[in-house]
């Protein structure tokens, strides 16, 4: 039986109506990003998968946890054992399509070092000169990969940081927890380590999560793992929330708190519930395993924030929210 990464996760180391997200309308997921919208209009948000986003704006496109390869590690194949030793990888021609045109003004976004978060990142920022966001470790192991210290911008969270009036609050946040309380690949680099050649050499370092406060449009919360810091995000109140679907119940009453925390948004896009080995084609394949899914996840919402809207995304389908 297939158990999907969500239920690896479980057991590794030691109203608001149901939405598809289709305005805007490409439907296969080659379809290339377009250019950014014309000033003055609001951002468009396409999912990149897992927890990615490429969000556009007049001013600058942004990017959070871009990853696009999605190369086998066994997480999610019948019969076969997760191999922390499988090398890593980066499938250019995917990612310089879907990334290439966001220039020096981009801005790269990472929650935390696992690879399905990070693995992409490096080849971006040296390919297109963005900067990247990230914690100490993402700093570190940036350089590593070869982006040099110029273009990093470590940070901690509580910083308010502002790109020509698009706002980016870095937020303290937390990593999901297996059924044994623990974290994949925990640690932190407080140094340039040697050149990562296997997943196991990018631990989680530190989550982060960010919310965007465009010059125009709604503002958005972005987490890319199913914990977080209620003391840190209370009081954001954004607009639209990317929330990343629990791989356990080790975290109490996850959703509702989140959600009364983030005083209760009116949009919810659910991510990090994708099969996230197989190819970017919609209809997005469910990789939750016997984590929460997506209609469990859209059921707690409308129960416990019943004037929240559930938006499920597809593929680098492009969107605008109100």
């Amino acid at each position: 039986m297939t158990i999907g990464r969500r239920g690896f996760l479980r057991g590794a180391v030691a109203g608001g109506a149901l939405t598809p997200l289709l305005a805007g309308t490409t439907s296969a997921a080659s379809a290339s990003a377009t250019a950014a919208p014309p000033r003055g209009q609001g951002p468009t948000f396409r999912w990149l998968g897992t927890s990615g986003w490429r969000v556009d704006l007049p001013e600058r496109t942004i990017l959070v946890d871009p990853y696009l390869t999605r190369f086998e590690t066994g997480i999610f194949q019948e019969g076969r054992s997760f191999d922390p030793a499988t090398p890593l990888t980066v499938d250019t021609a995917t990612v310089d399509e879907h990334t290439a045109d966001i220039g020096e003004d981009g801005l790269i976004l990472v929650s935390h070092t696992h690879w399905d978060h990070f693995g992409d990142v490096p080849h971006i920022a040296t390919t297109t000169g963005a900067r990247v966001l990230g914690t100490l470790t993402t700093y570190h192991v940036a350089q590593a990969m070869g982006v040099p210290a110029a273009q990093l911008s470590p940070v901690r969270g509580g910083e308010v940081l502002d790109f020509g009036g698009d706002v980016v609050e870095v937020v303290r946040s937390l990593h999901s927890r297996n059924r044994n309380h623990s974290v994949l690949f925990p640690g932190i680099r407080v140094g340039v380590p040697d050149t990562p050649a296997t997943i196991a050499d990018l631990p989680e370092g530190d989550t982060l999560a960010f919310h965007l406060t465009p010059a125009s449009g709604p503002s958005a919360f972005l987490m890319g793992a199913s914990d977080f810091d209620e003391r840190a995000v209370r009081g954001l109140a954004p607009d639209v929330a990317m929330i990343a679907l629990p791989s356990t119940s080790s975290t109490h009453d996850y959703v509702p708190r989140l959600l009364e925390a983030l005083d209760r948004p009116r949009t919810v896009v659910p991510v990090h519930w994708d099969h996230f080995e197989r190819e970017l084609t919609n209809p997005p394949v469910d990789g939750t395993g016997s984590g929460m899914g997506v209609a469990d996840f859209t059921a707690l919402v409308r129960r416990v924030s019943p004037r929240s809207r559930v938006v499920v995304p597809e593929y680098l389908t492009p969107s605008t929210f109100d």
